[in-house]
């Protein structure tokens, strides 16, 4: 079937699909919102400084004076919980921005130019798939340290391939359409055409996949703190209060199960707003 062309010979283009959320994914929205603000603002909220031992009787129980109880030394487990949030969303947060936008840009790049530095770049990055995430993530992180940006950089270069590839692949899809050819019949430059006939037409499974690494870098990072390689003390973030009270979990279960279900919750928030966004079923990946 013939496309209609507007008046200046143009054809017209495809238009992004608009923002609906269902209502579980209204209801993931609002939890990851939440997590934001208590990322942000947790330290406001908080009774006591993360670090102060503040009862002398540890894995106390839940109660008026502790609404999580306390952990192994006697510290609110409420605080540390909220102090926590800002290293688990943060960090992933940040880790994600890094490894979508540079994975954005290089497939835009690999689908726009195509030839050798396609296959360079698709090879190179196909390479570093094929290695499992958690070994790549122990090796980087126990051969450079475990500070808060190398954390964010390690955890960005892990998830950067799989951007790269969804990137590339809506990319050389959407290029191929005939609202793009006609772009280029008209002599756009190549930058042009990825940043304003391509780019707007995938930003759907884009954000998806964006949810998606968000959610594989929280428990990847969760992972690395518990084995004692993530966020160090005197900080913590969720995955490390897990570790650290762990021996307790028949006398303080709160002190454990408390981190673990905001760790589960985030994910799950995350998962249901991905779930309702534009294309997500028919394109996500």
């Amino acid at each position: 079937m013939t496309q209609p062309v507007l008046e200046d010979g143009e054809l017209p283009r495809r238009k992004p699909r608009r923002l609906r959320l269902s209502p579980a994914g209204v209801i993931g929205a609002a939890i990851v919102l939440a997590a934001i603000a208590v990322a942000a603002f947790g330290w406001a909220f908080a009774p006591y400084d993360a670090g102060a031992v503040i009862d002398t009787e540890v894995f106390k129980p839940i109660g008026a004076a502790f609404p999580l109880g306390t952990d192994y030394l006697g510290r609110d487990m409420l605080s540390r919980v909220l102090l926590g949030a800002r290293y688990t969303v943060g960090i992933a947060g940040l880790a994600t921005l890094l490894a979508c936008a540079a994975g954005v840009c290089l497939g835009l790049f690999a689908a726009a130019v195509g030839g050798w530095p396609d296959a360079i770049l698709s090879r190179t990055l196909d390479a570093l798939t094929s290695i499992p995430s958690k070994m790549l993530a122990l090796v980087l992180v126990a051969g450079l340290g475990s500070s808060t940006p190398i954390l964010v950089l390690t955890l960005a270069f892990i998830y950067l391939p799989g951007c790269f590839r969804i990137t590339r692949a809506l990319g050389v899809n959407i290029a191929a359409e005939d609202f793009v050819l006609a772009a280029r019949a008209r002599g756009e430059r190549t930058g042009y055409i990825m940043m304003q006939e391509v780019l707007p037409n995938m930003v759907g499974p884009i954000l998806a996949d964006f949810g998606l690494r968000f959610v594989f870098v929280v428990l990847l990072l969760s992972s690395l703190s518990f084995l004692g390689l993530g966020v160090q003390p005197p900080n913590a973030d969720w995955g490390s209060l897990v570790r650290e009270n762990i021996s307790g979990l028949s006398e303080g279960a709160p002190a454990v199960i408390m981190p673990a279900i905001a760790i589960a919750v985030l994910t799950i928030g995350v998962n249901l707003l991905i779930d309702s966004l534009p294309g997500r079923r028919r394109e996500g990946h």
